[in-house]
């Protein structure tokens, strides 16, 4: 053990001693690499080895020599460009390099390269550097290397398209890194204060914003709301629709507040230019500096218009809605519902719909016909809601809203009669955003129609719109249209209101702030001094978008511009060639060819332009400024008088043919010829000339002629359509009467079918009855008889007392004239066994007094009724007291005459008589049933 640690401790011991010059090896031998590595140079490697080299010393050299490679070249179709056009991917080391020093030159060698590179290496290069820019360029520590990081990006803007740059860019606003998204929104800012709106499109900003100002991290949102500041400087308001609702209430407080600081400035301009804008500047100037004398004077009208900044619309920001297919399907049902209510809710889900800035073209036309007739509601809140969808329809639609503007621009109008001011202000924004959805000319028709309308809120709410359109639109009104302006302005003001007046002379100050003082005054003659002063008031606030620009005075030309230096030299003039003496109408045209122009004579550089060229294209001499089309007008009537005859020669001036003397003329001092004005132009050309201005007014009257047709024509369709409507809602009314009357007919119908079912039921119990009634009729016969002939055996012979009663009874019964107390009397007696005598009956009075013909007349309707009284009144004689019921009174008499007739005549021994008058009494009851049953005939 003791020899094992012994060896362990020298071995340790070695070692230490041998570390100083293991460690003084080490260094002989870095230091002796280091040399070789100086002595290697890499400035001999190709600019593709050293961009790729391991060593970033030597891609930062490489970036830099390609910076100089770069800024040395002359165009960018140089060689030096090719490799790294074809591997483009070598920018992406470049950009991203791990070194920090290394990436500040290459960030530097990549703006080189966009800026001395062109198109081509953008394009190229887009895809693999952008990434890498706002990864590591954007959040680098190095100042110098960000700064170079955001002009590669400005650059890429300036020589790519900006659109696919942006869309490059957008991914980092979702990157997990806050300070990556919070740099990228700082190059946003950048890219939109150097670039503006109208190259670099902000939709595709517009739309992530509500998701920046959702972010956790402060600096994120402090860069969102930065960079929304400065596109609130170029958009305004039309900035808010897009993006403002997804916002939360205190988001928008703190907005609205940096707003206000940058409302009052003006708007910003462009502060750096793309290659395309660069060359066209770089053109512009060019022509400004070759200009001549005549180009200096003209004015810049154009330039201005340019400069002048255009307002940003919403609707051209806003990605279009396909709002057509959103509406319900039972939207008709319910507009056509008999409660305002539910109309005033499908008004307001159909608004909540349409409510966007731009809306995909469709299918609109039952909408519109729908608010039409909504136009007419006698609820006011329904007409409010639907103007409010008219507005938001003719907004999103624009052009696409043309179609409809006939069907639902007469109704609005109509409906101005309202008083309530909340309803006009509804109808009036929606007719503002019709007609910035059409032109002036096609709604000054129903304008027209509406000024002379019997209702004065009608009247009066028109002038306003009318005064609205003339300051809105951007068209000068054509000659026709603003003699109708003038005369309906000059007619207002003779109404009995002052309102009227007022809006008559607003109508006429505002056409004159567009077409001129001196334009408007034919239609001002004639007007008091009080009258014009106000027009002049009205002229003198008005604001308007279109102007005439006035004609310029005609004047002589310049004798200065005959001449122009060409090259430091004067330009040789040539006379021009009188035309042929054989040709006595030059300025008439021919029906040949053209004639070839003289190339040989030199002409003015001034008129070079308008020779064939400007015969040619007739339309590129109308954009001509109005200064050079005077002096050429000038200059073409000086050499047409110049090659026509005199009028004097042809007897035409003061003293014609016979005021020249016939003798000899004597010699006049020698004048110099008139030196003949040259303007390049031949006859053949003149006269081409002429034709092409007389096919210019005759194109000018027919256009006059086919706008007021199309007007006229469009009017007829307007009334046609509102006839189609009235049709269709008579039609409705049709159908629906004819169905009522149809549900009327069926019920009636049934009604009848139920009566003729009774009546069938009544014809069978009446028969049923009937042969009832016969049945019985021929019992009670039978019973009858039977009751006769037990009675004549009962009878015992008559007494003389009965007999002597009996004559008087017996005529009155055959006679007929019995009185109502004589009835047929039934008599009986009881014996004391108990048994009973048959009574004395006689025939009862009212049967009597009925005639067989009288019964036979009655046998009809109450000959039921009568037959069975009589059943009642006699009931069968012979009826024993243990069989039949008690006597009953006869019909028609009392208590007292039953019973006295029932004393006095009773007995016990009956007469002969008696039995005999009976018999003949129930002979002729048997003769009267039979001739009632149609028996026998009764007999008399």
């Amino acid at each position: 053990m003791s020899l094992r640690r012994s060896i362990d401790s020298t071995r340790a011991t070695s070692t230490k001693k041998k570390s100083p010059l293991s460690s003084l090896v080490k260094r002989i031998f870095s230091s002796e690499a280091k040399m070789a590595e100086e002595e290697v140079d890499f400035s001999q490697l190709p600019l593709l080895d050293r961009f790729q080299h391991k060593n970033w010393k030597v891609r930062k050299e490489g970036y830099e020599a390609a910076v100089k490679a770069f800024e040395i070249t002359p165009d960018e179709s140089d060689p030096v460009f090719r490799p790294f056009n074809s591997d483009s991917g070598l920018w992406k080391g470049a950009a991203g390099d791990s070194n920090v020093a290394a990436q500040q030159e290459g960030l530097a060698a990549l703006c080189a390269f966009l800026k001395y590179g062109g198109v081509q290496g953008a394009q190229r290069s887009r895809s693999h550097t952008i990434q890498p820019i706002y990864e590591k360029g954007l959040t680098s520590t190095r100042p110098v290397a960000k700064a170079n990081a955001y002009e590669a990006v400005l650059l890429y803007i300036e020589v790519d398209k900006p659109d696919a740059v942006i869309e490059e860019i957008l991914p980092a606003l979702t990157h997990k890194q806050p300070k990556v998204i919070a740099a990228t929104l700082n190059a946003l800012t950048q890219i939109y204060h150097n670039f503006g709106i109208k190259v670099v499109d902000p939709k595709a900003v517009l739309k992530v914003l509500p998701k920046i100002y959702g972010h956790a991290d402060k600096n994120v949102r402090a860069e969102g709301q930065n960079l929304t500041v400065e596109l609130y400087r170029w958009l305004k308001e039309a900035m808010k629709p897009l993006f403002w609702s997804e916002l939360k209430p205190v988001q928008q407080t703190d907005l609205e507040k940096l707003f206000e600081k940058v409302k009052e400035e003006p708007t910003p301009k462009q502060e750096r230019f793309t290659r395309a804008q660069q060359a066209q500047m770089a053109a512009q100037q060019e022509k400004a500096a070759t200009a001549g004398p005549e180009d200096e004077d003209e004015p810049q009208e154009t330039a201005e218009a340019e400069e002048e900044p255009a307002e940003v619309d919403v609707f051209d920001l806003a990605e279009p809605v396909d709002a057509a297919s959103k509406i319900p399907a039972s939207f008709n049902d319910n507009i056509n519902s008999s409660k305002w209510k539910e109309r005033k809710d499908a008004l307001d889900e159909l608004f909540n719909i349409l409510n966007t800035p731009r809306l995909k073209e469709g299918q609109y036309d039952d909408v519109v016909r729908a608010l039409a007739k909504s136009m007419k509601d006698a609820n006011i809140a329904v007409v409010t809601v639907a103007a409010n969808c008219v507005e938001k329809l003719a907004s999103g639609l624009r052009k696409g809203f043309s179609r409809y503007r006939s069907n639902i621009m007469a109704p609005m109008m109509e409906r101005l009669k309202e008083k309530k001011q909340s309803v006009t202000d509804a109808l009036g924004a929606a007719m503002d955003a019709v007609f910035n959805a059409t032109s002036f000319s096609d709604n000054l028709s129903e304008i027209m129609a509406m000024l002379v309308h019997k209702n004065p809120n009608v009247k009066g709410e028109t002038i306003k719109f009318l005064v609205r359109c003339l300051r809105s639109t951007r068209d000068v009104p054509a000659k026709d249209e603003q003699k109708q302006i003038a005369e309906a302005g000059t007619k207002l003001l003779t109404e009995s209101t002052e309102q009227m007046r007022s809006g008559g002379a607003e109508i006429l100050g505002t056409m004159m702030k567009i077409i001129g003082e001196r334009a408007m005054g034919p239609y001002l003659d004639g007007l008091d001094d009080i009258r014009k002063t106000k027009i002049k008031e009205y002229f003198d606030t008005a604001e308007v978008k279109a102007k005439e620009r006035p004609k310029p005075i005609v004047g002589p030309p310049k004798p200065a511009a005959a001449k122009k230096m060409v090259g430091g030299k004067k330009a040789p003039v040539k006379k021009a060639a009188p035309p042929p003496a054989e040709d006595p109408t030059p300025l008439q045209p021919k029906p040949t060819a053209r004639a070839p122009p003289k190339t040989s004579a030199p002409t003015k550089p001034g008129l070079a332009a308008s020779k064939l060229g400007g015969l040619k294209k007739p339309a590129a001499s109308s954009m001509a400024s109005p200064q050079r089309r005077v002096i050429s007008d000038l200059s073409n009537a000086d050499d047409e008088e110049s090659a026509a005859p005199s009028p004097s020669k042809f007897g035409a001036g003061r003293g014609g043919l016979t005021s020249r003397s016939l003798a000899k003329p004597s010699a006049m001092p020698a004048s110099p010829p008139p030196v003949p004005r040259d303007n390049g132009l031949g006859a053949a050309e003149r006269a081409e000339l002429e034709d092409l201005r007389l096919e210019k007014e005759r194109m000018l009257s027919l256009t006059e002629t086919l706008r007021a047709q199309n007007m006229k024509l469009s009017n007829e369709i307007s009334e046609l359509q509102n006839q189609n409507a009235q049709l269709i809602e008579d039609h409705t009314r049709d159908v629906l009467q004819i169905k009522a009357k149809e549900t009327q007919l069926v019920r009636a119908r049934g009604e009848c079918d139920v009566l003729r079912a009774e009546i069938e039921s009544t014809r069978k119990d009446s028969e049923r009855y009937k042969r009832e009634v016969s049945r019985l009729g021929r019992e009670s016969i039978g019973r009858e008889r039977e009751d006769m002939m037990r009675g004549r055996q009962q009878y015992d012979e008559p007494s003389d007392n009965a007999y002597e009663e009996s004559p008087a009874r017996y005529s009155m019964h055959l006679n007929g004239n019995s009185r109502p107390g004589s009835t047929l009397q039934r008599t009986g007696s009881t014996t004391s066994n108990g048994s009973s005598r048959a009574p004395t009956a006689r025939p009862p009075s009212n049967l009597s007094a009925f005639s067989p013909t009288e019964e036979k007349e009655n046998a009809g309707s109450d000959g039921l009724a009568q037959a069975a009284m009589r059943r009642k009144i006699s009931p069968p004689m012979g009826t024993s007291s243990a069989g039949r019921s008690p006597q009953r009174p006869q019909f028609g008499m009392s208590r007292e005459q039953s019973s006295t007739s029932v004393n006095s005549g009773s007995g016990e021994g009956e007469n002969w008589k008696r039995a005999a008058e009976v018999t003949s009494q129930l002979k002729a009851r048997i003769e009267a049933m039979k001739a009632r049953q149609g028996l026998t005939k009764p007999s008399y």
